[in-house]
């Protein structure tokens, strides 16, 4: 397929002298040029920028909003959940912005707006972004094949899986871990081992249980292997080209991908310890601290992403804006409306309504699309109310009153 090509940064310089007619012609554009940008640049072209509002300067009642903060204090009162920091925007205004709880309740630290998270497969949709630019830039392919760029997925097991069976989880696979145990051991051929592609390329001899585009089955080693095809493709690091494609031009300043100091500007300490279970009295024990070494020694794309609700709204409202934000494209908002409808069922033999995955994110029957994360967090984009919903924990197995939350934010949308 002819893949889309993103805006190019400059124009190139005429071979030749243009003739006295298209000399004037071409002055006559040069001034409607400068007079357009003399003009203030429509919001719309530039992309809905994220700012702090009242509830009621984006139509929205604060008491009802009161109601759903207060939905997490009591549930954090009762020791359901540890933490939260609870973000709502409608229409690129943030009206809700609350830290709760503790980050770390041993030490006495609160929660704090700005406390970073680990997202873990909050993670996807930034891969599938990061994947979409190298489509529009004719290096990978929706359709491509991954034997195409990892030769040890060329066989009968696992050459007929293309990209978009692995964004939309329709691939086959059906390994059940992250990746294949023990690691590669560092060797004369393979002195870095273990590393993402190398890791990936090892899934080429598992392969598909069924046929590629027939089913869903959510399945990481698929995002992993995406994440190695973006390093293929781009020449970079999965982090580092994330970082100047997406992070960076976006202004995500708090977005990175290994739970490293060194590798996160010196911020870890702003990371939240995540709980798994309870202890003997009922309180939660700490699962994973700042400092604690990483769930797997490199960069992964199934999960791994640390980020803070701020600088996720901003990744949510450019999918809103369609692939812009704040003068800067990302993706063509062609690209965001592939990505963000159905791919393929999820529910198929459910009697509720239908839900499906498209390319990096979940997408309900009404058009909304969101993402959740094992480690607590949840991202909801309603492109229909122009809203934002973020609510995100370290307590994944706590008693999360996200739904109720849901149906008030939506109660508070008046008019």
């Amino acid at each position: 397929m002819t893949p889309l090509t993103r805006p190019a940064t400059g124009s190139a310089v005429p071979d030749t002298l243009p003739t006295r007619s298209a000399a004037s012609a071409a002055v006559a554009l040069l001034l409607a040029s400068l007079a357009a940008l003399a003009s203030p640049t429509p919001a719309i072209a530039q992309g809905t920028v994220v700012t702090r509002a009242n509830p009621a300067d984006a139509g929205m009642s604060a008491g009802v909003l009161a109601g759903g903060v207060a939905q997490y204090e009591e549930a954090i009162a009762r020791g359901d959940l540890v933490g939260a920091v609870l973000l709502v925007a409608k229409d690129g205004k943030v009206v809700l912005h609350e830290a709760l709880g503790w980050r770390d309740k041993a030490r006495g630290i609160a929660m704090e707006p700005n406390t970073m998270f680990r997202m873990a497969s909050n993670t996807k949709p930034a891969v599938a972004t990061g994947v979409a630019t190298l489509v529009e830039d004719g290096k990978l392919a929706w359709d491509g094949l991954v034997r195409e760029h990892i030769p040890e997925w060329d066989n009968y097991r696992a050459g007929f899986i293309n990209v978009g069976h692995l964004l939309s989880h329709a691939s086959g696979l059906r390994i059940p871990t992250l990746f294949l145990r023990p690691y590669m051991q560092p060797s004369a051929e393979h002195p870095s081992a273990p590393t993402l592609q190398l890791e990936a390329a090892r899934f080429g001899a598992v392969g598909a249980e069924v046929a590629p585009g027939t089913s869903y089955r959510y399945n990481n080693p698929g995002y992993n292997t995406l994440g190695a095809l973006v390093e293929i493709a781009s020449g970079m690091p999965l982090e580092e080209y994330l970082d100047q494609e997406v992070y960076t031009p976006l202004g995500m300043h708090d977005s990175y991908h290994h739970e490293l100091d060194e590798k996160m500007d010196g911020k870890l300490d702003r990371m939240s310890v995540v709980y798994y279970q309870r202890d003997g009295e009922g309180g939660w024990t700490p699962g994973w601290t700042p400092g604690d070494p990483p769930q797997v020694p490199f960069v992964r794309a199934s999960g791994g992403m640390i980020s803070t609700a701020a600088d996720y709204a901003i990744f949510c409202q450019m999918f809103l804006n369609g692939g812009i934000y704040d003068g800067q494209r990302i993706i063509a908002e062609e690209t965001v409306a592939l990505m963000t409808s159905p791919k393929i069922r999820t529910n198929p033999n459910s009697d509720g309504p239908p839900s499906y995955y498209g390319y990096g994110w979940s997408v309900s029957a009404d058009g909304v699309f969101s993402h959740g994360g094992s480690d607590g967090t949840n991202a909801f984009v309603d492109p229909e109310n122009q809203l934002i919903v973020l609510v995100f924990t370290q307590t994944p197995r706590g008693r999360n009153p996200v739904r109720r939350f849901l149906e008030l934010v939506n109660l508070a949308i008046e008019g």
